[in-house]
């Protein structure tokens, strides 16, 4: 195998939650569900023992235990610490990893499937 190749590996979740967005002029003002479709990249040299960048089942136990648990079916006006539009949540999950994945590089979430805002974890 060549030495220090860089390879990101993403793991994927899904969540439902609900949330209204007081500020905004439609219909989204009012309380509304969505079926969150969440996916984590992480990002690092391909360890030479194991042969990964990361075990997938450590990625889905810490993403799991710090946003999953947090965020499904609850009510996220609740729960976050901000309005909660995609834009929001998105930062709040790269905040809630970032500790505990060092390698974390970007977070995708889908509100809808048509739909979604992606951030690198560098810019947050």
């Amino acid at each position: 195998m060549a030495d220090n190749i860089i390879a990101t590996i993403t793991k994927v979740f899904t969540f439902d939650s609900a949330h209204s967005l007081p500020n905004y002029p439609g219909q989204c003002k009012n309380i509304h569900g969505h079926t969150y479709k969440l996916e984590v990249t992480v990002k690092g040299k391909i360890n030479h023992e194991t042969g990964m960048v990361m075990d997938f089942d450590e990625l889905k136990h810490s993403v799991k235990k710090h946003v999953v648990s947090k965020l499904d079916h609850c009510y996220l006006n609740d729960v976050l610490p901000c309005i909660p539009t995609a834009e929001n949540i998105a930062i709040w999950i790269c905040q809630s990893v970032k500790d505990n994945l060092p390698s974390l590089y970007k977070v995708k979430l889908w509100e809808t499937p048509t739909s979604y805002v992606e951030l690198y974890a560098a810019d947050v």
